[in-house]
């Protein structure tokens, strides 16, 4: 039989689903509770299309092709149903995505997986994790005044996690912060100067490094370090921490031109000519650096974009570099020029400059390759707050008994691997083990679906089944899809699972009163993988 979608034309086979006549136009359609291959009822309703001729909104994964039929799979009525398909299915969704201490980093880094290679001793790895997001952790091991450990869950319980502390240990050993700079990339031949040795201009310098590009770094000072040298004492930063940071960099590539003061003339004549962008970083706001370099400022000192870091420039109509090949050429003021870290926001915590110096470097790099600034995208994130009393035992189950952990040495000296895979083994990974691949997530993130839209004044307790040897069960982030079911009666699982109680009280359980152990006894990867969220995943040491 012949039908159209998206005023396509296509022969589909009688029986087919409106989604499998899709598929034969290359066309994929958004999903949660189906699966090829196995029984389903439609449910999740974020597959909807649209019936030109009747305006009807169908669910393309069950509904069968007939003859004639004209579909629409995209327009902003089904975009908004879906999204409001979503944002139902999110109602009654309980669980954290990003766990709360990464989502209080101004980094952003990934805290529940450090803790997990440091538990294990994979202190290496731990120390690779930190530098995706932190290039400067034996510093902030000391200064940052950790608001991570402020949202720790377990903060409430028994004392925070030492994530700050941990996250310096992962730095401390010299040998290990001296190796594993570079990745195996090609160099650019790109250069980019960075205006200021502070915590945001090292840091920007680490990843423009990393990414292949030649990072130059100008300070009117005589040592690198600015903040970090001559504002916080040796008592709380050791001049030996600051130094060994400073030479990763340099190890890395990075060329220092100290003692050197830019003024207009060397910014007009030299940085916008030499360099293929230009970073400032230099710790405070100036307004003659501003006039100077003909950028903008308004009342939080100079303006850039929020989401990409690009200075504003005073000239309309500067327009994009274009060089002579193989030459560095000259470009209007505006265009390529960043900025990070104090000079945007007035004493704000060395770790969000951190961040900054990062984000500017990043932006950067897009410029490099596209001519225009790049900006961070941010997936979905759900969140359900603090936790009650009554979920502190459920967990601990996956995690160290032990109070909070304080080192031998002091806080100074820090942890020793012994006290830092005890330390980190208590936190209670409250994060999503399926942070990439969870369809919920990501399908809310396409649709910009809003989590608290329908949600109801008191949430569902979060419940942990551990029982299984690799399989963890959180039946407060299941969305009723049936696929497991399907699986294990396809399989001839004994017990397997089923749909439990009636109307909005239904759940997906062991019959009988029965364990995951007892209903998963083949099929324990099978259905964990299938799971389109984290209700069914892998315990700590099988996690994507």
């Amino acid at each position: 039989m012949k039908l159209r979608i998206d005023h396509r034309e296509v022969e589909a086979e009688e029986g087919m689903t409106i989604m499998q006549a899709a598929a034969l136009l290359d066309i994929c359609l958004p999903t949660l509770c189906y699966r090829k291959g196995i029984a389903h009822h439609p449910s999740c309703m974020v597959c909807v299309v649209r019936d030109v001729d009747t305006g009807r909104l169908l669910p393309a994964c069950a509904y069968p092709v007939r003859e004639g039929m004209n579909i629409q799979t995209h327009s902003r009525e089904i975009h908004d149903a879906r999204r409001e398909a979503l944002e139902l299915l999110l109602s009654d969704h309980v669980g954290d995505c990003e766990a709360p201490c990464r989502r209080s980093c101004p980094a952003f880094m990934n805290i529940p997986e450090m803790n997990r290679l440091i538990s294990s001793g994979q202190f290496t790895e731990a120390l690779q994790l930190v530098r995706e997001e932190i290039a400067l952790p034996l510093i902030l091991g000391y200064i940052c005044p950790a608001p991570c450990e402020k949202a720790c869950h377990r903060s409430s319980i028994d004392g925070a996690v030492s994530i700050c502390l941990l996250k310096r240990f992962t730095a401390d050993d010299i040998s290990r912060l001296y190796s594993g700079l570079l990745p195996s990339i090609e160099r650019s031949g790109k250069r980019v100067a960075i205006i200021g040795t502070g915590p945001s201009g090292l840091s920007a310098a680490f990843y423009l490094l990393r990414r292949g590009h030649l990072a130059v770094l100008f300070d009117r000072h005589p040592e690198a370090g600015g903040l970090l040298r001559y504002h916080i004492t040796e008592d709380k930063l050791p001049r030996k921490a600051l130094a060994s940071e400073i030479e990763v960099i340099r190890l890395m590539g990075a060329e220092f031109r100290m003692n050197t003061l830019i003024t207009k003339d060397f910014f007009d004549q030299v940085l916008l000519h030499e360099y293929d962008a230009v970073i400032i970083a230099t710790g405070r706001e100036e307004k003659q650096i501003t006039e100077d370099f003909g950028l903008e400022r308004d009342e939080h000192g100079l303006k850039v974009s929020r989401t990409t870091l690009e200075a504003h420039t005073r000239q309309p109509e500067a327009g994009t570099w274009n060089p002579e090949p193989g030459s560095h050429g000259s470009r209007v003021t505006g265009h390529g020029i960043f900025a990070c870290g104090n000079i945007l926001h007035k004493r704000q915590m060395a770790v969000r400059s951190v961040a900054q110096g990062k984000a500017a470097a990043l932006s950067a790099v897009h410029y490099l390759k596209t001519g225009k600034p790049g900006s961070a995208c941010h997936l979905f994130n759900s969140s359900f707050g603090r936790l009650n009393e009554a979920e502190y035992g459920e967990y601990l189950k996956e995690s160290g008994p032990a109070s909070r952990l304080a080192p031998a040495k002091g806080f100074m000296g820090g942890f020793t691997e012994a006290e830092a895979m005890k330390e980190a083994a208590r936190c209670m990974n409250c994060d999503c083990r399926k942070l990439s691949s969870c369809k919920l997530r990501i399908f809310a993130s396409e649709y910009q679906a809003q989590q608290k839209k329908f949600a109801g004044p008191n949430r569902k307790l979060i419940t942990k089944s551990v029982q299984h040897e690799f399989v963890i069960y959180e039946a407060e982030k299941c969305i009723k899809c049936g696929i497991c079911v399907e699986i294990t009666r396809a399989e001839g699982e004994l017990k397997g699972l089923t749909y439990v109680g009636r109307g909005f009280d239904v759940r997906i359980n062991v019959p009988l009163g029965g364990t995951l152990r007892e209903a998963l006894t083949r099929t324990g990867k099978k259905v964990t993988e299938a799971c389109p969220t984290g209700a069914l995943a892998f315990k700590i040491g099988n996690h994507e």
